[in-house]
């Protein structure tokens, strides 16, 4: 029984051996996982060039537009109409 079970073993270890040999495998096979797990990863201490803008640029722009919203300083929304001119209804004619 012992031996049966070894051979049973080493018959499937070749086997298993032997797909790995016949089944060609793409070099950049998980490539595409890799790089989007890398493009989401988010860095931890990351370096900013010194004449570039920095993270939380425009702070002041947004203190001020804020302090206009609270005095009611703001500017009247524009209403633009999405109408054409000359649209095609979707209604059938008239009988």
């Amino acid at each position: 029984m012992v031996m049966r079970i070894e051979r049973l073993l080493i018959v499937a270890g070749v086997a298993l051996a032997g797909t790995s040999a016949c089944t060609p495998v793409d070099p950049g096979f998980g490539e595409a996982l890799k790089y989007d797990m890398a493009v989401q990863t988010v860095d931890p201490d990351p370096v900013y060039p010194a004449d570039s803008l920095q993270p939380g640029y425009h702070g002041e722009k947004g203190q001020k537009a804020t302090e206009r919203y609270r005095k009611g300083q703001t500017k009247p929304l524009r209403t633009e109409s999405t109408k054409s001119g000359s649209g095609s209804g979707g209604s059938g004619g008239s009988n």
